[in-house]
């Protein structure tokens, strides 16, 4: 008996010692996890209220925000960090919470265990958790104003606040830590002197960042007078304050491409909190590099910088320990894939490996070969550019190949001319629909006055929707998705059903020279343990142009 009660003592102590210790480390992780939060000086802003003006046209004073016929959002907002928070908070506050639910779903859909989203929920907090001193007071503010108007129905995750802040830093976790260790494939070229039709600088960009197409449907384009700094555009969605595509009133213009990164030790700076300084307060490809230089960041990227004063295009290549300007050697243009092209990473083991692995190299040389086909390109010629489905020599190479300069998911594309400060945005769907034309003259001067709901946009230069978009093998292609998604989700969840030789036909014929159509198909028949008919359509996929090293390996290992 008294050895059950020193056994029964032990236990009992053990139990307080272990409770003891869990309570302390939830103490201490909760302490260290916590951002302060701003504390802005004016908080007068919260009393505006809005004026709906029309259906789809809200103002406060002379901000507003608007639904153009084009189907894209413009807003325009001026004042200092927490002014302009709150008031895009309050007049984006539907667009937000839109966005916020397309962004968990697809979140969802990439990570369906509840146990690993929780993980991943305390993971990013404590990766995080200096997250805040990376970023300046200004930008803070900002998204500190903004998060006041954020939805409640997310607050499971994380506080306002905190949710906001990080979800600045969710590209830059993504692309360090996924396997393919980004989810986009941009490319971008500048131009000028004897390169373009009028000796001007001329810009072009795919920004390939998807998160499910619901992410997609609302691009936010933003007009900025800050109290600081230079007016400024770019092209985002409800909720973003950084910049990913945009140009500023001295003709600078700003868009990043990411590289494969070394996994990061812990938070920086945002990257596209970086290039929103730079567009900000920049006005040559000096002082963006400058401020690029004193800005630590946790992942790798191609900072494009155009750039009126300079009349050319350079790129900023950086990473968490090394920050080079890269001038192109061709004397009248520049090319942007997801790799780094200066001397300072010529060696460099990670960026040798994206070269040899991923898509940038392929799409990198077919930008190359484009460009080369214009003596002189103009507007338009830039956007059949940016429209390119093909590969290399013109070769079919599969609709929606990452390969593909068009690889049918971008968020968005844009054309910049600085010269006259006009800027072409395209509308949906990816870059297939209209280019919308804006000369930031006109609407800078007319915003702050803007009481009726009008277009600012000059439509006579706008670019029309892209051919393809009407053709059926655009319907071929919206079909391929669906068939695709279906595949997909049936494997993931090892669904059985059975594909008569007609469905197979008819999945073929809307992408028949896509490798991914044979890999799907082969995964189907491997997982009704038809080897044979499996290998055949693996084989298949191994004749056609395959996005990367990894696929091609994940082909040949479901072959083994």
């Amino acid at each position: 008996m008294t050895r059950l009660k020193k056994i029964f003592r032990w236990l009992f102590y053990s139990f307080f010692v272990f409770t003891d210790f869990v309570f302390l480390f939830l103490v201490w992780f909760i302490i260290a996890v916590t951002i302060k939060i701003p504390s802005p000086k004016d908080t007068s802003v919260l009393k505006l209220n809005i004026t709906e003006v029309a259906p789809d046209f809200y103002t406060i004073n002379n901000n507003w925000i608007k639904k153009s016929d084009s189907g894209l959002w413009e807003i325009y907002v001026e004042g200092d960090g927490f002014e302009r928070g709150v008031i895009e908070g309050k007049l984006n506050k539907e667009l937000a919470e839109k966005q916020e639910i397309a962004f968990v779903n697809q979140l969802k859909k990439m990570i369906p265990s509840q146990g690993m989203l929780n993980y991943l929920k305390f993971f990013i907090a404590f990766f995080n958790r200096h997250l805040d001193q990376y970023v300046i007071d200004e930008y803070k503010e900002e998204i500190y104003g903004e998060s006041l108007f954020a939805s409640d129905k997310f607050d499971f995750i994380a506080p306002k606040y905190y949710r906001m802040l990080n979800y600045h830093a969710a590209h830059d976790i993504g692309h360090a830590l996924q396997d393919k260790n980004m989810v986009v494939g941009c490319t971008a070229f500048g131009a000028w002197a004897d390169k373009t039709d009028d000796g001007s600088l001329l810009i072009g960009r795919n920004f390939d960042f998807f998160v499910g197409d619901e992410f997609a449907e609302d691009k936010l384009i933003n007009f900025v007078k800050p109290k600081e700094g230079y007016k400024l555009m770019m092209i985002s969605w409800a909720g973003m304050i950084g910049t990913v595509s945009g140009m500023n009133e001295k003709g600078l213009t700003v868009t990043i491409n990411a590289s494969k990164s070394e996994i990061p030790a812990g938070a920086a700076t945002p990257i596209s909190i970086v290039a929103r300084e730079i567009l900000q307060y920049a006005k040559n490809i000096d002082e963006a590099y400058a401020i690029a230089q004193k800005r630590k960041t946790f992942v790798s990227e191609s900072i494009m910088i155009g750039s009126l004063a300079d009349n050319r295009t350079a790129t900023i290549e950086k990473t968490p320990s090394k920050t080079e300007l890269f001038n192109s050697p061709n004397t009248d243009y520049i090319v942007c894939a997801n790799h780094y092209q200066g001397k300072a990473f010529e060696n460099d083991k990670v960026n040798l490996l994206n070269i040899e692995k991923s898509s940038s190299n392929y799409r990198f040389k077919h930008l190359n070969q484009l460009i080369n086909q214009y003596p002189k390109i103009s507007v338009a010629d830039a956007a059949a550019i940016l429209r390119n489905r093909k590969g290399l020599d013109g070769r079919d190479i599969g609709m929606g190949n990452e390969k593909s300069l068009n690889q049918l998911i971008a968020h968005h594309s844009v054309i910049f001319k600085p010269s006259m400060l006009q800027v072409w945005v395209s509308t949906n769907p990816f870059q297939l629909g209209q280019f919308i034309c804006y000369d930031l003259n006109k609407v800078f001067a007319e915003s702050p006055a803007l009481k009726e709901k009008r277009e600012l946009y000059e439509k006579p230069l706008n670019i029309p929707a892209d051919s393809f978009l009407f053709s059926k093998e655009y319907k071929e292609f919206v079909s391929y998705k669906k068939f695709r998604e279906a595949f997909k989700f049936a494997h993931k969840h090892k669904i059985h059903f059975d594909l008569d030789s007609k469905t197979i036909a008819t999945f073929i014929s809307s992408n028949p020279e896509y490798y991914e159509t044979y890999f799907l198909l082969g995964n189907y028949f491997k997982d009704e343990n038809k080897k044979e008919e499996a290998n055949k359509y693996y084989n298949i996929a191994l004749t056609k142009e395959i996005t990367t090293v990894q696929d091609k390996e994940a082909i040949q290992n479901s072959i083994k």
